[in-house]
């Protein structure tokens, strides 16, 4: 077996004991292109003493979800969660125990893991958030690169850049790091654990430096 060139397992430490495990070993950006197999392959999993489902909607019996969320299957969302008015989920999520989605924010094709928070009026795309993240109000993780003809998305290993092979990719985000309000994750961000992005700034991995 090959080994992937990103660890899932070096961003998140509960990765082998999580519903994920089974996918430990795939490549970030598979995990989220398959957002939504991955989720229904996890619902018929789901314990039905403890989660309402509904049109592929799986909710714990003690998350919390405001008047005015819209919520789209597949979907899990994990013990005494919270989901505020105006929050959007779609594309295939799954949301671990102790999760916030703040009033505003838009969480597509994702995958989160306890006690991360996005704060309001955060946009995180095709992503993969560790233990404790926390996101400042209007921080943003992009998932497409729209300025360049090339859309695909590369991350960068040490010096290097690689191609995922795919058009739609936000990041992985590891474990306790911290985004500042209005900071922008650009498509293709490996975040170790800890890590902080100061406010109102960009993180670009795949900036293409000029030529002397």
């Amino acid at each position: 077996m090959s080994v992937p060139i990103v660890r899932l397992d070096d961003f998140v430490g509960s990765l082998s004991a999580s519903a994920l495990a089974p996918w430990a070993s795939s490549a970030p950006w598979e995990l989220t292109g398959h957002s939504e197999a991955v989720v229904r392959r996890l619902l018929s999993d789901v314990p039905r003493s403890e989660f309402t489902i509904s049109n592929e909607i799986a909710l714990h019996i003690s998350a919390a979800v405001e008047s005015g969320a819209v919520l789209k299957g597949p979907l899990i969302l994990g013990p005494r969660c919270f989901v505020a008015s105006g929050a959007y989920l779609r594309g295939g999520n799954w949301v671990a125990e102790d999760c916030v989605v703040g009033p505003g924010a838009e969480l597509k094709s994702s995958f989160l893991f306890a006690g991360t928070k996005l704060a309001h009026f955060n946009f995180v795309g095709d992503s993969i958030l560790g233990t404790g993240v926390n996101l400042e109000a209007g921080s943003i993780i992009c998932n497409y690169r729209n300025e360049r003809a090339n859309k695909e998305v590369r991350v960068r290993i040490g010096t290097a850049l690689h191609p995922t092979g795919c058009q739609k990719f936000g990041a992985v985000v590891g474990d306790h790091c911290r985004i500042g309000a209005n900071a922008v994750l650009a498509p293709g961000v490996l975040l170790m654990p800890d890590s902080v992005v100061p406010r109102a700034s960009l993180r670009d991995d795949d900036r293409i430096e000029r030529e002397p």
